[in-house]
């Protein structure tokens, strides 16, 4: 559990809002114990409304005290945060960053502070039901990765992992895996449709479909393969359907678009930007 310090989110966006609203909700950690930092006022005044965090414009005044200091701006925003902070986190407090494709040592060296965690979660952690993928330098006490356990399983499910590489598979496989699974909702959807059901019925057959496909696979403990083997009959439609999705390179064209994102997170690690016209 959190200490009597105040947590600090620089970065008042949704996935901060998401930590703030479960940890206040299941009562671990009081509102006037939250302190949020950013520039829209309005912004920080709902905030301050709906769970009586305290709120602030000036990251400085939002960590002095902290415990913990949560970064969640946009990796744009970084640089700037990390200059305005830097030297100023309080000596024995945490920083946890949930930035997209920032290292461990671009934290560690732009705050001049040891105690960093590395965490990627992903959308549905927005609802509490995500999985998020961390790691820490060696400088983070035993106390302090509790507190990072306790930090991101307001989000939903949490693996800690040795090696930060990891970080940038999970930002390919976990992290953007949300979208690989709305495109291919999406696809389902726009075929019951082109076949003649009508959007909204057709939404509801893939929506349940996907969800109880779950439920079933974590109820029947096998691979998905096998499960797959099961409801496909010789000559049938499952057949069928598979060979020609085979046939088109879903598998591989998966697999590629995974490994593309993991490429793309190793190069917004290294400061790596894109043009209009880059590939």
């Amino acid at each position: 559990m959190f200490d009597d310090r105040p947590i600090a989110f620089i970065g008042p966006g949704v996935m901060a809002e998401a930590m703030v609203a479960s940890l206040t909700e299941r009562g671990e950690l009081p509102g006037e114990r939250v302190m949020m930092s950013g520039p829209r006022p309005h912004r920080l005044e709902r905030l301050h409304e709906k769970y009586g965090a305290m709120t602030t414009t000036e990251n400085r005044k939002a960590v002095e005290g902290a415990s913990v200091v949560v970064l969640t701006v946009k990796p744009q925003s970084l640089a700037e945060v990390l200059d305005d902070l830097q030297s100023n986190i309080p000596q024995q407090a945490l920083v946890v960053s949930i930035v997209a494709g920032a290292n461990l040592s671009t934290i560690a060296d732009g705050l001049k502070h040891p105690a960093i965690v590395r965490a990627m979660p992903n959308t549905p952690g927005q609802v509490g039901a995500g999985i998020t993928v961390w790691t820490k330098t060696s400088a983070v006490t035993d106390g302090q990765s509790e507190h990072a356990v306790d930090l991101l399983r307001a989000l939903g499910k949490e693996i800690e992992v040795e090696e930060e590489d990891y970080l940038n598979m999970a930002t390919a496989l976990s992290g953007t895996g949300p979208t690989y699974v709305f495109l291919f909702m999406e696809a389902m959807i726009d075929a019951g449709v082109h076949m003649g059901f009508p959007r909204r019925i057709a939404e509801e057959l893939v929506l349940e479909t996907i969800r109880g496909s779950l439920i079933f696979y974590e109820h029947s403990a096998s691979h998905p393969a096998r499960l797959r083997n099961q409801v496909t009959s010789p000559g049938g439609t499952s057949a069928e359907a598979i060979y020609y999705l085979e046939k088109a390179g879903f598998r591989t064209g998966l697999a590629r678009a995974i490994w593309a994102a993991y490429e793309r997170s190793v190069e917004l690690g290294e400061g790596k930007k894109r043009g209009l016209n880059s590939s």
